[in-house]
């Protein structure tokens, strides 16, 4: 249950110029700015937007190829798509809305409800099966959007924005399910979204899209580890600083150094890259190795799953990723006065 697509089409007077590979019970989670086509790529993956020249193709079979003229119309990609704003039938209960891809395909109504059913139940929904979507919050429509797109067993399944209308508490919950069910599914999955967590948390790949083409395609460990662009370095929180580079030192902004160890000469502009986990936080101004050390403010404070990424603002402002613990132990708060410390040996420059 493979995708294969290669894109290209405009809208308006927008381009977007893709190619994208899936593997089976993999997620790509596609990720840029506002603009960036990210919901182009879905429509045309979705068969709402025939695309202008290139090829798609579900599990081998080609689904759009303007060169041959074909074109399979939505309903029958075998594609499951989860909307931002549900999409439920109003008039219809929870269960019917999961059966109705189902019955859709020519099951029984009888059969449809019991796999529907099922479904519910992988979803922590099965009390809410003859509720009406007016009686659900938020979090519970988006499962029984989910639950209706996967009941199908669709071999690509596509979710846009799936967590953006959600509150926080209420995210983490549907992030989880979303993580169960994608374990339990074999499709191809893209992911669209705008969040750097859900997208860390949930995807095996990133797909960083910029202006309507690829900026960056790769694991996230990759991807945080070297960010090309310094929106994909703000993304996924990692310490991104353009600067000038004079051997062991780069200077960032009008004063600020940074020292570097390098058995390489680096002169002229350059980017560096600090990894969150590197930056050490000190109340107090700390002594020892580390020749890179900087006053600031904390600016805030984010949950990352079992890390706690803090937002130092100052001269050079530093996203540090530290534990729980050592959070209570350092007392931090909004406002807090700190020092981060950074080796050299954890700063990684290559050329602008």
């Amino acid at each position: 249950m493979t995708l294969d697509a290669r894109i290209d089409v405009s809208v308006g007077g927008f381009r977007l110029d893709v190619a994208l590979e899936v593997a089976s019970g993999e997620t790509v989670a596609v990720l840029g700015p506002n603009g960036a086509g990210k919901t182009t790529l879905l429509r045309a993956l979705a068969g709402l937007l025939p695309i202008d020249s290139g090829r798609i193709a579900v599990d081998g079979e080609v689904v759009d190829d303007p060169a041959t003229g074909t074109f399979v119309p939505p309903e029958r990609r075998a594609i499951g798509v989860v909307f931002q704003d549900y999409l439920l039938f109003p008039h219809l209960d929870v269960l019917d809305n999961v059966a109705f891809g189902v019955r859709e395909n020519g099951v029984t109504r009888r059969a449809a409800r019991e796999h529907a059913a099922a479904v519910l139940s992988t979803v922590g929904l099965s009390d809410k099966a003859r509720s009406r979507p007016r009686e659900l919050s938020g979090g519970q429509a988006q499962r029984v959007a989910l639950a209706r797109a996967v009941a199908i067993e669709p071999r690509i399944l596509l979710l846009d924005e799936p967590l953006a209308a959600l509150d926080v508490q209420t995210r983490a919950e549907v992030r989880q399910t979303l993580r169960e069910v994608f374990a339990s599914t074999k499709g191809a999955r893209v992911l669209v979204t705008h969040d750097a967590v859900d997208a860390l948390t949930l995807a095996d790949r990133l797909c960083i899209l910029h202006d309507g083409q690829v900026a960056q395609l790769g694991t996230p460990d990759d991807v945080v580890a070297h960010p090309r662009t310094a929106y994909v370095a703000e993304l996924v929180g990692t310490n991104l600083y353009r600067g000038i580079a004079n051997g062991d030192v780069v200077r960032v902004g009008d004063s600020t150094l940074v020292a570097i160890a390098t058995a390489e000469e680096h002169r002229g502009s350059v980017l560096a890259i600090v990894p969150p986990h590197a930056v050490v936080l000190h109340r107090e101004r700390p002594e020892g190795s580390a020749r890179n050390v900087f006053a600031g403010t904390v600016a805030g404070l984010d949950r990352f799953g079992g890390r706690v990424r803090v937002r130092i603002a100052g001269p050079l402002p530093v996203i540090a990723e530290v534990t729980p613990a050592a959070v209570a132990a350092l007392d931090l708060m909004e406002g807090s006065e700190v020092w981060a410390a950074i080796k050299a040996t954890e700063v990684t420059v290559f050329p602008a």
